[in-house]
């Protein structure tokens, strides 16, 4: 654990975000960011940040003098940040293209062949080409794993179509933050499962999102009947006593042009061994569907 780290002396940083999270184990979310702040107890001016403009838990934590040691490259995907991070270098998303600078020259890559889903994923990208470069990976070749790249399992990870409906399996959206970055993939009309083991997470920051998107909410696991009292006003809500009940009724629930997510904001742990088991279970329902 982060807390009891010593020695440990990376090369590179990388923060794509710092939300809240693991708050079963840590007092407070300063305690947990307090235990994020130890990576950087060893670092020097050898050390390179990446770290997301878009974050402001991200940006304030690179204020911290012990991350000012070592050099730093920010990435965003607000266009109107491209003079201030190509200047001292970084990454910016301007629509179907990342410009890179950590070097001299600028660098242009193309996402418009991207087959990730998720914003989150163009960050994550930013965030890797900048690391590549660091260590001398070519330009052709990290254009080529972009385009390569699909969807990691159990990551906004589409299974299939029944009936119009399209079904995503996001089991490892453990937090609040993950199913933030989830539903921001999709319009609307969306039938959300949600529910695992409690973790003392504050899931209101959800409120306006599930009012704007969520037709249905299906809460089921440890959890619920605390993201109900948070969220249950804001969309029509079921709690349901299995995960399998919560699957089908997701199912009963949807119409053609719906969509089916399960993003837990939670952990598995109280009815499953991992993140994987549950996404797992959740596409072996799905694929009986007809």
């Amino acid at each position: 654990m982060l807390e009891h780290s010593e020695n440990f002396n990376p090369m590179n940083v990388v923060f794509t975000n710092l939300a809240e999270n693991h708050l079963d184990r840590y007092r407070s979310m300063e305690e947990y960011v307090n235990a994020k702040r130890r990576i950087f107890k060893n670092t020097n001016q050898a050390t390179t940040s990446i770290l997301n403009a878009d974050d402001n838990a991200v940006v304030e934590l690179a204020r911290d003098p012990q991350v000012q040691r070592g050099r730093i490259f920010y990435f965003s995907r607000k266009p109107a940040l491209e003079p201030q991070i190509m200047n001292i270098g970084g990454a910016v998303n301007i629509g179907d293209e990342i410009r890179v600078r950590t070097g001299p020259d600028i660098e242009t890559y193309s996402i418009k062949n991207m087959r990730m889903r998720g914003k989150h994923n163009i960050e994550n990208i930013m965030a890797a080409i900048l690391a590549a470069r660091e260590h001398g990976a070519k330009h052709e070749a990290i254009q080529n794993v972009i385009n390569a790249m699909i969807n990691i399992p159990h990551r906004i990870e589409y299974v299939r179509k029944v009936g119009g409906v399209l079904f995503f399996n996001d089991s490892k959206a453990t937090n609040v933050h993950a199913v933030l970055r989830a539903l921001d993939t999709f319009d609307e009309n969306v039938i959300l499962i949600a529910g695992g083991k409690d973790t003392n997470l504050n899931y209101e920051p959800l409120r306006t999102v599930i009012k704007r998107k969520v037709k249905t909410l299906i809460l089921v696991g440890e959890a619920k009947e605390r993201i109900n009292r948070d969220l249950g006003d804001f969309s029509e809500t079921f709690l349901i006593g299995t995960f399998e009940e919560a699957v089908l009724i997701a199912y009963q629930k949807s119409r053609i042009g719906d969509i089916v997510l399960l993003s837990p904001s939670c952990s598995s742990f109280d009815m499953f061994d991992s993140f994987e088991e549950r996404g797992d279970y959740f596409k072996e329902i799905v694929a009986k569907f007809k």
